[in-house]
């Protein structure tokens, strides 16, 4: 019945999704489509009911090894399950990689591209050595679209190697409670020693959250990158549930045959924000599990 209800206000066109898609940092705007926000009351007919927000209802039961739902506000715990089991984190660590990027600012200087950089598989935006960008054009490419080797330019341009922007990594980590994490590289591709937990993530997503200028581009549902040479590829937004739930408004996904399917979702209505982890489901179960476990989190508060 929920889904069926929330599949009655779903939004065909595109406009505004969240307070910051606007727009947060100074450089240009990329093309897209967006969609808008959804109030309180349109919360409640998707639910089909008026007692809306009391707080008494059962969280869904979810197929994921681990499970975390935050009040992206507070850090309060609204839900858990196996949240500090130790998993490996595939692309949802890009999280971290974007915020120490996004921190550092400078994000209209540009970047040239190096051979080093472009040694990634299997997702790549295929960037070319010698090839320049501004940070923010790679920034936003690697939250949508989710390129390997994109992250690994940006962690090489901001700590000079992939082994010192790790350190950086570990070291911002650590600043943000997440204790029982080990990142390796910028990207999530499996490493032997790499992990994280749904709570440690969970803690990384708030404060990415917090951040305008992540914020400004998790929620985009697609975006067109410019190419050195001038060519433009339209790059649609890993995460599905942006199209799926009007107040999904970002954050990232993650896959590798190791991590299975993860997914980093936030939602807001007015008053009400919600951080969800979702980590080691099914192709299909990241969804359903995630969709779920967000409605419920902003009808729970």
């Amino acid at each position: 019945m929920i889904r069926r209800a929330l599949a009655s206000f779903f939004l065909p066109g595109t406009i505004a999704l969240a307070l910051f898609c606007a727009g947060a940092v100074e450089a240009k705007k990329p093309e897209v489509r967006r969609a808008r926000a959804v109030s309180d009351d349109e919360l409640k007919v998707a639910y089909g009911t008026s007692d809306f927000g009391h707080g008494d209802i059962a969280a869904p039961r979810t197929k994921a090894v681990s499970v975390l739902v935050e009040d992206a506000r507070t850090g309060e715990v609204l839900y858990e399950k196996n949240a500090d089991a130790r998993r490996a984190a595939a692309s949802t660590q890009k999280l971290l990689t974007a915020l120490i990027v996004a921190e550092e600012g400078y994000l209209d200087k540009r970047v040239t591209v190096q051979r080093v950089d472009t040694l990634a598989e299997p997702v790549r935006l295929n960037i070319k050595p010698g090839d320049t960008y501004q940070r923010i054009d790679l920034l936003r490419a690697l939250l949508v679209k989710s390129p390997n080797d994109v992250a690994r330019c940006l962690a090489r341009d901001n700590a000079g190697s992939i082994e010192l922007f790790a350190e950086k990594m570990n070291a911002k980590a650590r600043s943000l409670g997440a204790m029982h994490s080990n990142f390796i590289n910028p990207n999530g591709l499996p490493m032997p020693d790499q992990y994280s937990t749904a709570r440690d993530l969970a803690r990384i997503a708030r404060a990415a959250y917090a951040n305008p200028t992540i914020r400004s581009i998790v929620c985009l549902p697609q975006l067109v990158f410019r190419y050195a040479d001038g060519r433009t590829r339209e790059l649609e937004n890993t995460n599905k549930i942006l199209k799926r739930l009007p107040y999904c408004n970002g954050m990232k996904t993650g896959y590798t045959d190791a991590a299975g399917h993860c997914l980093i979702a936030s939602g807001n209505i007015p008053g009400r924000d919600v951080i969800v982890v979702v980590l080691g489901d099914s192709k299909a179960g990241v969804w359903q599990d995630a969709s779920a476990l967000l409605s419920w989190g902003l009808r729970r508060m």
